[in-house]
């Protein structure tokens, strides 16, 4: 575990992107291994960990269509409720991504919640399957595809996708000769039922969840496919769950989600007294970014160290984006902005290592893929690009454009599971107003998907993952009180 396992976390690739003709029945939880063994606890590897964290391993089937073949291992980790008297069972913390790890969350994020929920549930943590310490994948991708301008598809300056479809082909062909059958198998349906195989060996009839991101996606496909076998479910920063476009939707969504929180940053950019200030009103970042990115198009810096090692106009955009994930981030993208206006750069940032970004790529590659065809015509994206370029000029085409789903040589093994109103209401949705990575839009999609078995909280806030990070202390308090007590506003709410 060590420095890898807790680099993986944070180094997920968010965002994607797929399209299916025709849609057909949801899958069902019948293809499911029998009983797991139990599990053999012991004390984790690594530092920085809470001493109470404890680590096994799952033996899963590699297809679960096929539960007497091959097997993979799942590292998971957990803390003990902290009260057994007041113990109702086991809360799953399912990672975003795909290609995020929640392995070191009991000890992490897990001990935000309030004592109330720790009393009530076993902290759950794992890391899903391709995800080292579980059994790994790899692409054996080119140091130059692992840049994050790079895994997202910005186009050219002048918007052409020619140089993304050659990067697709080359990065797809690369997970094809070395992900092995593994890779096949990377799925969110295979996650979901990788985490049932989990709640059968702890023993637990029915489990509690709190995904974020991505793993709200996860968490509603495990509450559609075992749907009585959920208890209390937190989706945090909610993904659509459009079952023709998944990925791809996620992907698109960018450009809403951009739109509706850089206003936000930009008055933050203009304050008064703000060290970091770049103009004297809101009104002016929005134009002066627009120029910058503009100028880096035609005029790279050098940037030695980084990866690209130039600061070009969509190395700006990616920033962008990234610092938009939280206000805590502003600063980020506020210095880049003054030193590249300068025509200087600051310090090349911080990477995790290539083997932790290899593995990450890997699942979120596969993961992507396999959950849904993507279009392979290279007409589509360029239709898409000039469409979103005009309409959103400050993501510039990137969220219509071709990942490497694009040139994916397998086809879905299964249709997406269609995430319906079938099942118990005891699933509470959490969404920022301002979201750039999952908007406001695409979380009443799956609002209106779930239908009765739901009750969503809009909280006014910016950034992403509002429960305990980015939020306000209504959210906090209505998904606590939730998750400890079961108490569940009765209709849909607003935080204000």
């Amino acid at each position: 575990m060590t420095q890898r396992t807790r680099t993986i976390r944070n180094a997920a690739i968010v965002g994607v992107s797929t399209a299916l003709l025709g849609i057909t029945a949801p899958v069902t939880a019948s293809a499911t291994a029998g009983p797991s063994e139990p599990l053999a606890w012991t004390a984790c590897e690594g530092t920085g960990l809470d001493p109470r964290q404890q680590c096994a391993t799952l033996r899963v089937p590699m297809d679960h269509a096929d539960p007497d073949g091959p097997r993979i291992d799942i590292a998971v980790s957990r803390i003990r409720s902290e009260n057994p008297d007041a113990r109702r069972g086991a809360l799953m913390l399912i990672a975003g991504g795909p290609g995020g790890s929640s392995l070191n969350d009991p000890s992490g994020k897990g001990q935000k919640l309030p004592q109330s929920v720790r009393d009530t549930h076993d902290l759950i943590g794992f890391a899903p399957r391709g995800l080292a310490p579980s059994t790994p994948v790899d692409c054996g991708l080119e140091h130059g595809d692992l840049a994050t301008s790079r895994l997202r598809p910005w186009p050219a300056p002048d918007g052409s996708v020619d140089a993304n479809m050659a990067t697709a082909r080359r990065m797809a062909d690369a997970c094809a000769r070395n992900g092995g059958e593994l890779i096949k198998h990377l799925s969110t349906a295979n996650e979901a039922r990788d985490i049932d195989l989990l709640r059968a060996a702890l023993g637990e009839r029915k489990i509690s969840a709190w995904g974020t991101s991505y793993g709200t996606y996860v968490g509603a496909v495990y509450a559609q496919m075992f749907p009585r076998r959920t208890d209390r479910v937190v989706l945090d920063s909610v993904d659509n769950p459009d079952p023709t476009r998944l990925n791809r939707a996620w992907l698109a969504a960018h450009e809403q989600g951009v739109d509706d929180t850089f206003p936000h940053f930009a008055a933050w950019a203009s304050q008064p007294g703000n060290p970091d200030r770049l103009a004297r009103s809101a009104a002016d970042v929005r134009p002066l970014f627009l120029r910058l990115a503009a100028r880096l198009d035609r005029e790279p810096l050098p940037w030695p160290g980084a990866n690209p090692e130039e600061l070009n106009g969509n190395v700006l955009r990616q920033t962008m984006l990234d610092s938009l994930y939280s206000p805590s981030r502003y600063p980020t993208l506020a210095r880049l902005m003054r030193a590249a206006r300068q025509g200087t750069v600051p310090p090349a940032p911080a990477v995790p290592p290539e083997a932790v970004l290899q593995n990450v790529t890997a699942v979120g590659a596969g993961t992507l893929c396999n959950d849904v065809a993507w279009p392979k015509s290279q007409a589509v994206y360029e239709k898409g690009v000039a469409e979103s370029r005009a309409k959103y000029p400050l993501t510039a085409g990137m969220p219509r454009n071709a990942m490497l789903c694009a040139a994916w040589p397998y086809p879905p093994r299964e249709a997406p599971v269609r995430i319906t109103d079938e099942g118990p209401s005891n699933i509470l949705l959490l969404q920022n107003e301002r979201d750039v990575a999952t908007p406001l839009d695409g979380a009443l999609k799956m609002r209106e998907a779930l239908g009765p078995r739901a009750v969503m909280v809009t909280v006014n806030s910016t950034g992403h993952n509002p429960y305990l990070a980015n939020g306000n202390a209504c959210g906090d308090d209505t998904a606590s009180r939730f998750l400890a007590t079961g108490q569940r506003p009765a209709t849909d709410t607003y935080c204000a």
